[in-house]
């Protein structure tokens, strides 16, 4: 088995990376990525002793993907600039080119190179307004999702694959849609095999978080390093709500896509932990005040990003359906994960996060 992970020096793709090759030693996996993230470069030592392959390339650039070696079985496609807010205090060039001119080239290269593509995309392709409007019941530590609702696809489960994208969805999650649309019209045109995985949050160990993407790994290190936070937006209480997936549950779900390319190639699937494993920023924080030992002082900022949302949960079920996947690690056992990576690696991570 011949695997190639773009995006995969970063956090989800270095990983699943190294899931792979444990899973089986025999594997060749083979890693690209352009190492531009702050702390992607510490994953080379963990591929090393691995016997996982790093080429230094970038997405945007074909003739870096023509230069790998040979051809694949499997492509996962884990490269992005994955910020909301990319783009919206200056340029989208780079987040363009990424996340779209970078998925173009990806294609081509699959096309001609690769057996089948598993692409990860986001949540972020729903659009803003109408997820600001889905009707949500406030309790003493978290919003909840209401019974009655104005849109389709949102219900009891969370956001499903019904829920629109028609509407503006910030730069971001507007490449990561038209990748989608282009994927599938190459599944059409060329009967390339691929899926598409509109994922929630992702976190574990090994995640360099900011507030911007990876704000759970970043309220952890936060707690260890007994750094100052803030809970911003819709009041300033901590009450938004999202749904956490540990890279290993992605994986189990990734291993079986792919002994299933055949029946589901074209399909798009929302993965998450779903409402069993969501938290509110205020339910995090007492987690991760159990995990570490830390109280902090958290600040409230009222003043809401035009990007933010209340509440995302993923609606997995159709997924869970098709492959009899579940994930299996809670918000507790993520943050426990994540401390204990950080203690174990203080003095090398103390720089990035202190």
């Amino acid at each position: 088995m011949k695997i190639l992970v773009t995006g995969g020096a970063g956090f989800v793709g270095a990983s699943l990376a190294c899931a792979f090759k444990r899973q089986d030693p025999s594997a060749d996996v083979v890693v690209l990525d352009n190492l531009r993230r702050r702390g992607a470069e510490l994953n080379l030592s963990r591929f090393r002793e691995l016997g996982i392959r790093f080429f230094h390339g970038d997405i945007r650039c074909p003739g870096d993907l023509e230069d790998l070696p040979g051809t694949f079985d499997a492509f996962i496609e884990a490269s992005a600039e994955p910020s909301v807010l990319a783009g919206l205090d200056g340029s989208p060039r780079y987040v363009l080119d990424t996340n779209l001119v970078g998925t173009l080239n990806c294609l081509e290269f699959a096309r001609k190179r690769a057996g089948g593509l598993i692409f990860l995309s986001t949540s972020r392709v729903y659009s803003i307004e109408p997820l600001r409007e889905i009707r949500l019941t406030e309790r003493p530590t978290r919003f909840e999702i209401s019974p009655e609702q104005v849109h389709a696809g949102i219900g009891p489960a969370g956001i499903s694959e019904h829920f629109t994208t028609l509407l503006p969805r910030s730069l971001y999650g507007a490449t990561k849609l038209a990748s989608e649309l282009i994927i599938q019209e190459y599944v059409h045109s060329y009967k390339m095999r691929a899926v598409i995985n509109r994922c929630g949050v992702i976190a574990g160990p090994g995640q360099f978080g900011k507030v911007d993407q990876g704000v759970f790994t970043l309220w952890v290190a936060n707690h260890y390093f007994k750094k100052p936070l803030r809970y911003t937006g819709f009041g300033g209480l901590g009450k938004q709500v999202r749904d956490l997936l540990h890279p290993e549950d992605l994986f189990s779900l990734l291993t079986t896509q792919l002994s299933q390319l055949d029946r589901v190639s074209g399909q798009v699937f929302n993965v998450g932990g779903g409402r069993e494993i969501s938290t509110s920023m205020l339910e995090l924080t007492r987690v991760c005040e159990q995990v570490t030992g830390n109280t902090l002082p958290i600040a409230s900022d009222p003043t809401t990003n035009p990007v933010d949302i209340p509440l995302y949960i993923s609606d997995s079920s159709l997924a869970q359906r098709t492959f009899g996947w579940k994930p299996k690690r809670d918000v507790r056992a993520i943050i426990g994960e994540i401390a204990q990576w950080i203690g174990q690696s203080e003095e090398l991570l103390r720089p990035l996060f202190a």
